[in-house]
């Protein structure tokens, strides 16, 4: 690409996307490493208790196997701030799936099998891990996850939601949901002569999994290196250090040779993180006219006996709609499940399902289009902290959406349209997600060739950092794209914080705008050629990325779907999803295009085919693997449309972005829910829509 003009938000190819389909990348447990040996862990098979004993002798007498670290004799680590870092470190088994050991094997066959031998005696207690909303154990936590504080009133919202002219008040069910990214967690891990400790980690961000192995091992953060240089999806599941990067620099320290874990597909829901189950409450009051009078939404959810996580789903309805009186709050259960962690769009995609059903519900009880409902309680400020909004073009999501979905010529009545056995509808949702920003370091250099090199310790999870990187750069140089490489993946590049959030492009890319800004200024005052080293400029955003701002800045979506529902089996096909985003200014329209459609598969697969179970009789997650935790495959998304409005906001960064990353998700269940119900003019409040449950409600 030549056009500097057109270098940032051009439909740029990714860098790595070749070597990627070509199996060039390679992945964490994919670098050679001579005379690497592989870990598998042994996992706790009750739900609470303690170990009494592990018999190993019949592990170390199979060929190949090289040790067993154990509770007993593993490494010890200093206390981590994150108490699931803490493995074999005690006898306690928090829940089922916590690892109880790891055998150290010569292949990872030989490691399997070990594993197999490993013999575990538990003194075991009573366990519960049954979600209900009174349930006695129950608290108000102080924050929900993200800092947001737990609970927010404003108003009289109990007496306005009694007075009003028309009320909704129902509940929804969102089950645990998981991660599964394609590639499992996985980490190689190696001590040098000199006692330096260099991992390959499959992670969302290389920089923090060195603070927290140097702190663990105790060890100077400069003499550990992790490198992420590929990384095979995550979703918020690799966003801080996960149980096998710990694991493997353990068991390399007592073996003294590289040691690969890469953790089975069916422990990752033990062990890395999942959606917890959420139980809400939505309460609206609204006039005839539409405008709400009162909104009350009341989340109930679990979490770990041994770290707190609170998901944050009540958060979403405190920017939304207009309500004078409104209160949004978070309970939590402590019960003896895995601890539930960050997934696509934590808070908001669990709570965006909820009240976009219920402003669904609501429009049905009005007789009022539920675009228009939307359009009606449009906020001139954030209505939680009366902050004006950098930008919000909500509404021209909705109307262009409605255009391009031709939702005027939609018959509003329920089970209006049928085809044969199949009932045919559409529904609508709108979708929101904070702008959220952290400090980043980035270091740029001019070569004598006219190259210029970027470097910044940015991870690229699949979303094409690399290549929005050196957009960026190319721009804030003027110079073309073909000129700018980047490095990307490894500890020792300028530091920056992890992939998640949507924050990633925001906070990488700012510093690389800065440093690049200075370098052409260096540039412009240099006089003859550059030296053989170059010229360079580093550029460093505390104090500017992470100020407090007088805006309430988020992005802002809307959702639309066809459905159709077959009477006879219960089985609901999508036949067509709308996103129309406000985002900020696009950077690159092809991958954003890609993660916008990629995270509206993603709500596709929480509204119809996506959802976990736990047994309360084993404490474990029944639907442990892709066999069973349904996923969409291709056949299950026929056509998805992502389109966007360009938005001019000067109060975001220099490159005028908002993330995209989970957006796609937020609205998506909503919008195929409300399809159903307008469909088969029936209301299903529990995810997932699956055939037998859909079935179930069309003949009561």
């Amino acid at each position: 690409m030549a056009d500097t003009d057109n270098a940032l938000g051009a439909p740029a190819e990714r860098r790595e996307g070749r070597d990627k389909v070509t199996g060039v990348a390679r992945y964490a447990a994919e670098h050679p490493a001579p005379g690497r040996a592989h870990g598998w862990p042994v996992a706790a098979t009750i739900a609470a208790g303690s170990v009494r004993a592990i018999d190993t002798a019949a592990a170390l007498r199979l060929p190949g196997v090289l040790a067993v670290l154990t509770p007993e004799d593993a490494p010890r680590l200093a206390e981590p701030d994150d108490p699931t870092l803490a493995v074999l470190q005690n006898s306690r088994v928090p829940h089922r799936g916590w690892p109880v050991a790891l055998v150290v094997a010569e292949t990872l066959e030989a490691a399997r099998e070990g594993a197999a031998a490993v013999r575990v005696e538990y003194a075991e207690r009573n366990h519960d891990v049954t979600l209900t909303v009174d349930h006695p154990a129950g608290y108000a936590p102080e924050e929900a996850n993200g800092g947001y504080p737990a609970e927010r009133e404003h108003g009289d919202p109990e007496s306005a939601f009694e007075s009003a002219a028309v009320r909704v008040d129902t509940d929804y069910r969102v089950p645990p949901l998981h991660n599964h990214p394609m590639e499992p967690h996985a980490a190689t891990a190696r001590w040098t002569q000199d006692g330096r400790l260099v991992v390959q980690d499959s992670s969302q961000g290389a920089t923090t999994v060195r603070t927290v192995l140097a702190a663990l091992f105790e060890v100077a953060e400069d003499r550990v290196t992790v490198m992420s240089e590929h990384v095979g999806g995550g979703f918020g599941s690799k966003g801080t250090p996960r149980p096998q990067v710990v694991l493997a620099a353990m068991a390399a320290r007592r073996t003294g040779r590289p040691v690969t874990v890469v953790l089975p597909r069916r422990f990752l829901p033990g062990v890395v993180g999942h959606r917890a189950p959420t139980l809400q409450r939505i309460r609206l009051g609204a006039t005839e006219s539409g405008h709400l009078t009162s909104l009350r939404h009341e989340v109930t959810t679990h979490t770990s006996r041994i770290k707190e996580f609170v998901e944050q789903a009540a958060t979403p309805a405190r920017v939304m709609y207009a309500a004078p009186h409104s209160r949004t709050s978070h309970r939590v259960v402590p019960l003896d499940v895995p601890s539930p962690s960050w997934m696509r769009a934590p808070g908001e995609a669990p709570g965006m399902y909820a009240l976009e059903s219920a402003m669904d519900e609501l429009a049905s009880a009005l007789g009022m289009d539920p675009v228009e409902l939307r359009v009606a309680n449009e906020p001139e400020t954030e209505p939680d902290s009366g902050k004006p909004f950098s930008s919000r073009h909500l509404v021209e999501c909705l109307r262009e959406g409605a255009r391009l979905f031709d939702w005027s010529h939609r018959d509003p009545r329920p089970r209006s349209r049928s085809e044969g056995p199949l009932l045919v509808g559409s529904g609508v949702a709108a979708a929101t997600y904070p702008v959220l920003v952290s400090p980043s370091t980035a270091g740029v250099q001019a070569l004598p060739d006219g190259s210029f090199t970027v470097r910044v310790n940015a991870t690229d999870i699949g979303t094409g950092a690399r290549t929005v990187l050196a957009q960026v750069a190319a721009d804030a140089l003027g110079v073309p794209l073909d000129r700018v490489r980047t490095e990307v993946g490894s500890s020792d590049l300028p530091s920056a914080p992890l992939a998640g959030g949507s924050s990633g492009t925001a906070s990488w890319g700012w510093a690389v705008h800065e440093a690049c800004t200075r370098l052409r200024r260096s540039l412009a005052d240099h006089a003859g050629p550059l030296p053989a080293e170059g010229l360079t400029s580093t550029a460093d955003t505390e104090g500017t990325a992470d100020a407090e701002s007088a805006y309430s800045r988020h992005a802002f979506g809307a959702h639309f779907a066809e459905v159709t529902v077959d009477t006879v089996t219960g089985e609901v096909r999508v036949r067509r999803l709308l996103g129309v985003y406000a985002a900020g200014h696009i950077l690159n329209a092809r991958t954003a295009r890609s993660q916008f459609i990629g995270g509206m598969t993603m709500g596709l697969g929480m509204a119809l085919t996506e959802g976990s179970t736990m047994d309360p009789a084993f404490g474990d997650f029944t639907e442990a693997d892709l066999a069973a935790y349904h996923v969409p495959a291709h056949a299950d998304v026929p056509a998805v449309e992502a389109h966007w409005i360009d938005e001019d906001d000067p109060h975001l960064n220099p490159m005028g972005s908002k993330g995209i990353g989970e957006i796609g998700i937020v609205g998506t269940a909503a919008a195929i829910g409300n399809a159903v119900h307008h469909a088969t003019g029936v209301r299903f409040r529990e995810l997932p829509l699956t055939p037998d449950r859909v079935l179930s409600g069309l003949t009561d």
